[in-house]
């Protein structure tokens, strides 16, 4: 059950096999839950992510946040697509809202792979996904004066 997508099949292939060889990196000696992402730009160009655990959870990184990162440290802000793996063999992986929020921050449109452990697969957009997201085109919208609406008891009027 696959939504068109905007990906090659054979962008699609790479894809879905680079988040699988991504998944052998994940550092998840906690939940043992590793997963693997493979992300692909515009430009084409793939970049790949582990989850990576650590005994602080919240400072753990998700295995699409990871890719992302990556990519964006390299100079992209344009994606295409995202395909995620995991060991689940009864349902496909999904993005957590976390991760959701942060390709909502680059792409309504990007195309999400998710994935169960024998390869098949189900897409969705990241707006499917995450409708009503907040954008960076929130920020720009007109907004009532803060001032008046949040009084800042410390502040002089």
């Amino acid at each position: 059950m696959s939504h068109k997508t905007n990906c090659s099949k054979e962008e699609e292939a790479l894809l879905l096999e680079k988040c699988q060889e991504a998944k052998r990196h994940s550092y998840s000696p906690y939940s043992h839950f590793p997963v693997g992402a493979a992300l692909l730009t515009k430009e084409g160009k793939l970049y790949t992510g582990c989850n990576v655990e650590n005994a602080a959870y919240p400072t753990s990184l998700c295995a699409e946040r990871t890719a992302i990162v990556k990519a964006v440290s390299e100079g992209h802000r344009e994606f295409k697509a995202i395909a995620i793996s995991s060991n689940l063999s009864d349902s496909f992986i999904s993005p957590c809202g976390g991760c959701r929020q942060v390709m909502a921050e680059f792409s309504l449109d990007m195309t999400v792979y998710m994935t169960k452990a024998d390869g098949s697969f189900l897409t969705r957009t990241v707006d499917e996904l995450l409708p009503f997201a907040f954008t960076p085109v929130r920020m720009k919208e007109n907004r009532l004066d803060d001032a008046s609406t949040c009084p800042n008891p410390g502040r002089d009027s």
